[in-house]
């Protein structure tokens, strides 16, 4: 079992992400928090969807390589975007963008994409995980509340789906309900089961 196979290795989460270390957690998985990565999470242009955040996944791991001094060490690294209309809303810049992307998103369905990069010494293994969310029309009232009392400046979209929005806007799932929270955490065991 992987967690038996994990006993013989330090892994290390690049993340400062509080849902990707709960999911982590739950899966029974040991691993040491990194300082977070100074990362411009910039992307070329060109890029749509699951390349977004696969490239930016990536971009994340190449920042700690000098944590795989030995061949027992595994790094993993992950992004979410949210992608609606063919463009990506990342994390909010501030309330009135946070009420935006929020208004963007009542009423419509969008794509929650997370790219995962696992890295070794000696090999990597990248992939995504894509979920499309239905959101039900929210009022004006609604989105205001949840942005002032949730503060949601750090989540991709302006918003967590374990939280009092997901809880009241959430119509239907199609996918990871934990790739939405910020990690197909099954999809990474299975990953790093293959790799090992």
């Amino acid at each position: 079992m992987l967690l038996d196979k994990l006993k013989d290795y330090h892994v290390l989460l690049g993340s400062q992400s509080p849902r990707r270390k709960f999911l982590m957690e739950g899966a029974g998985i040991n691993f040491t928090l990194l300082p977070p990565a100074d990362v411009e999470e910039t992307f070329p242009s060109l890029l749509k969807g699951e390349e977004i955040a696969l490239f930016l996944a990536e971009k994340k791991a190449e920042a700690y390589n000098d944590y795989l001094n030995n061949d027992k060490t595994i790094i993993v690294t992950a992004d979410t975007i949210v992608w609606l209309n063919q463009k990506v809303l990342g994390k909010p810049t501030n309330r009135q963008d946070a009420i935006q992307m929020l208004t963007d998103l009542s009423g419509n369905e969008h794509i929650v994409y997370t790219g995962v990069c696992i890295k070794m010494r000696d090999k990597s293994k990248s992939f995504y995980s894509e979920t499309a969310v239905k959101f039900r029309n929210l009022s004006r009232e609604e989105i205001e509340y949840y942005v002032d009392q949730y503060k949601p400046y750090d989540k991709a979209g302006s918003y967590g789906a374990q939280e009092w929005i997901g809880y009241i806007a959430i119509q239907e799932i199609h996918g990871s309900y934990f790739n939405v929270m910020g990690l197909p955490i099954q999809m990474l065991f299975t990953e790093l089961e293959k790799m090992l």
